[in-house]
């Protein structure tokens, strides 16, 4: 008896560095492995990129993972609104805020607005816009009173 052929899924390359997530397939939806929330979430463009992010702070950069908050409600205007990605320094203050968007939407000005919507009320220094194929690192001067675009991406919060 033969078996029929295992169907391989192929999801879109990003611009971050390759990670084998844990993916199943059920109510007719491919599910991708939260390891930070320990549960299978319906895998959208968006989450393809979130889910790199993650891994790419943790084991490329030295984040402790214990320092993410993932979709977190926060109400603007009367509006309840999730951001993607904090990560919070050791003293539990917001550090960095990650906006991340599905690879075929481009980062531009209304992605900038969106981000910093949220951050009036976050306060994070550290900003990164991304679509998984181009990022936008930001950080906030003291001197200039306004965030000013970076090369790269801030080290683990202290």
């Amino acid at each position: 008896m033969t078996r029929p052929q295992e169907q391989k899924i192929k999801l879109p390359g990003l611009n971050l560095p390759h990670f084998e997530p844990v993916l199943k397939k059920a109510e007719d939806k491919l599910w991708i492995f939260d390891s930070l929330r320990k549960k299978y979430l319906v895998l959208t463009p968006e989450e393809w990129v979130r889910q790199h992010w993650v891994n790419f702070l943790i084991y490329h950069h030295d984040y402790p993972q214990g320092l993410f908050s993932l979709e977190r409600g926060l109400t603007y205007n009367q509006l309840s609104k999730r951001t993607d990605l904090i990560v919070f320094d050791r003293e539990g203050s917001h550090y960095l805020l990650i906006e991340c968007k599905a690879p075929s939407v481009r980062i531009d000005e209304k992605t900038l607005r969106q981000a910093m919507v949220y951050n009036q009320q976050l306060d994070c220094q550290n900003l990164v816009l991304s679509n998984g194929l181009s990022h936008v690192y930001l950080a906030y001067s003291e001197n200039d009173g306004k965030f000013i675009q970076t090369k790269n991406l801030p080290g683990p919060p202290k």
